[in-house]
């Protein structure tokens, strides 16, 4: 008996029910290696886990070194302009804005620092490597010192949005929680050495430097009060 012809309605029905097996037959057999490689890379894992956590420890020993060498100090400077007339005029405009538009305020050092990473990049291209370096690590500094002092100003804003303060809420004790640890390693305590020589090294530059620098920040002063 002769069977009836398949239709192109259930041509393409029979088609996409064997795409849909031949799917979850890949779907199967990708989990199935995946779960296969997890079984054999854990051993590895926990060997290497001293490895890991080390190298972990030291670059979270290098953040927190930029932390307190970087932010901390380039904030507390940006807080001391805040004695002039326009930066203090600036900052109180800042302390009235609304949640979200603080928010939007973040976007600024990006915006303003931009040009000279893009700067950076070009003397990259250049061979100019040390100073395009340097000029990185500046934008950077200045960059997260402008995000610490906005985030300073804009705090009591943002503390008003709801997702917001619960995340900080559960971001911040961790970091502490974290940063302890990694104050108590052996990582943390010769960069601490290193800290210490590092900064008697700059004071004694800023020593020679500073006859010729102190009457260049006067005048800088003397025009921002008549600003």
């Amino acid at each position: 008996m002769t069977q009836p012809l398949e239709t192109s309605a259930e041509r393409r029905r029979r088609l996409l029910q064997q795409a849909v097996a031949l799917a979850g037959t890949g779907a199967r057999l990708a989990v199935q290696a995946a779960i296969a490689l997890w079984r054999l890379a854990l051993p590895l894992l926990r060997l290497a886990r001293p490895v890991l956590w080390r190298m972990f420890e030291a670059l979270l020993a290098v953040v927190i070194v930029f932390e307190e060498w970087g932010w901390r100090p380039l904030a507390a400077f940006l807080a001391g302009l805040a004695r002039f007339a326009p930066v203090a005029k600036l900052e109180a405009l800042v302390k009235r804005l609304p949640p979200y538009p603080s928010l939007g305020v973040f976007a600024v050092p990006v915006l303003l620092l931009l040009p000279l990473k893009l700067v950076a990049l070009a003397w990259i291209a250049q061979g100019h490597v040390v100073w395009a370096t340097l000029l990185f690590i500046f934008a950077k500094l200045a960059g997260t010192a402008i995000v610490a002092r906005v985030f300073h100003l804009t705090e009591p804003a943002l503390m008003q949005l709801g997702w917001f303060r619960k995340l900080h809420d559960t971001v911040m004790p961790w970091k502490h929680a974290l940063l302890e640890r990694i104050r108590a390693s052996r990582t943390w305590r010769i960069g601490r050495v290193v800290k210490f020589r590092a900064k008697h090294a700059m004071h004694a530059a800023w020593a020679r430097l500073r006859p010729l620098a102190v009457p260049l920040v006067e005048r800088v002063r003397g025009l921002l009060r008549r600003g």
